[in-house]
């Protein structure tokens, strides 16, 4: 059988299952079961009082399953799913990589990161970045109200939304999930920044896999979405943001060993480090110990230049920043680190609230 790293020349797209209703049983699935009843990413229609469609993505990543266990929860509700009432709004569920989820990772070996292959992605083609070109252009023919995409973190952080778009309708879209609000537009290829062109559109992130408090606050945001007949005209009092910009993402080369302690490797990262997160540090804070004179990280601007001794140092032995800055998603599971990143640093935006009439 041929994998997407066997086919990544291959630009003939794996199917999109496309259904009009929720197949029998799939509620009672939680998500590393899903396999049982789908074979790959799956676009589910469902009719509701209002058009158009709300649009949902869970499972980006197989391992964040708060979107899903937060749908399955809320669907039973509804005649859709069982229930007795009808969907306030039309609903087009999109459930992304059930293999990951089988295997309860991220990705599997062989597959793209589904949140890094949407349009707009910079990474080679393959197979997977079809499947969302196709979902793409289904619901750019068919209108969409607004679109959310439910991610669990890695580390420890509050309930936040991010935004690719400076829009006073996206931004009432962010704060019916939290007042904490991120700006980014790297990294590219996701799904928020292909929707972003097509209707409001959200990444919200729920905190920690298992955390049943995230999978209420997701339930709570999918549902008051579903009600919502329009988005208020002006913009969101200051009061009700925080508002930020993502400045640089932080990786690991993949030349770099790196360990916790009390492992011993070039870098040691703090094990507290994801405890820092939406917090502003003053310069010194250290992320870990290192050997080497030079940062033993990779740091990356919105327009991938290096900036990595703009806000790092090594000094006394210790990774330290350079200038006072704020982390969002810093974490220290190797898995993630490797596959991903190490985590973002932010900037205050508030600045760049669309101004009052």
């Amino acid at each position: 059988m041929l994998t997407d790293a066997d086919t990544a020349a291959d630009h003939t797209p794996d199917p999109l299952i496309e259904l009009d209703a929720l197949p029998p049983g799939i509620l009672d699935c939680d998500a590393a079961s899903l396999t049982r009843l789908l074979d790959g990413p799956t676009l589910i229609e469902l009719p509701g009082q209002r058009e158009p469609a709300l649009f949902v993505s869970v499972l980006m990543h197989g391992n964040e399953t708060v979107g899903w266990e937060a749908i399955r929860r809320l669907l039973r509700d509804f005649d859709a799913g069982g229930g007795d009432r009808p969907l306030p709004r039309a609903l087009a569920l999109f459930i992304g990589n059930v293999r990951a989820a089988a295997a309860g990772m991220r990705h599997l070996p062989e597959q793209p990161d589904f949140n890094r292959v949407w349009p707009g992605t910079e990474l080679p083609e393959t197979r997977i970045h079809g499947v969302m070109q196709q979902v793409v252009e289904r619901m750019a023919a068919r209108g969409l109200f607004a679109s959310i995409d439910l991610h669990n973190n890695t580390g420890t952080n509050p309930h936040y939304a991010c935004v690719n778009v400076i829009d006073n309708r996206y931004l009432h879209l962010a704060t019916l999930f939290s007042r904490t609000v991120v700006h980014f537009t790297r990294p590219r290829g996701v799904q928020s920044h292909a929707m972003a062109a097509l209707c409001p559109a959200v990444t919200v992130e729920c905190g920690k896999v298992q955390d049943q408090l995230g999978v209420d606050h997701a339930l709570e945001f999918i549902d008051a979405c579903l009600h919502l007949a329009r988005f208020p005209e002006g913009p969101v009092p200051a009061h009700d943001i925080d508002l930020f910009h993502t400045v640089a993402q932080i990786k690991v080369p993949t030349d770099i060993d790196f360990a916790l302690p009390p492992a011993s490797a070039p870098l040691v990262l703090s094990p507290t480090l994801e405890h820092l997160n939406f917090r502003e540090l003053p310069v010194g804070t250290a992320f870990g110990s290192c050997a080497a004179e030079t940062p033993p990280v990779d740091v990356r601007d919105e327009w991938g230049r290096d900036v990595t001794r703009r806000y790092f140092t090594c000094e006394d032995g210790e990774l330290r920043l350079k200038l006072p800055v704020m982390p969002s998603m810093l974490t220290c599971d190797v898995d993630v680190i490797r596959q991903d990143c190490l985590g973002y640093l932010l900037e205050r935006y508030d600045e760049h609230l669309p101004p009052r009439g």
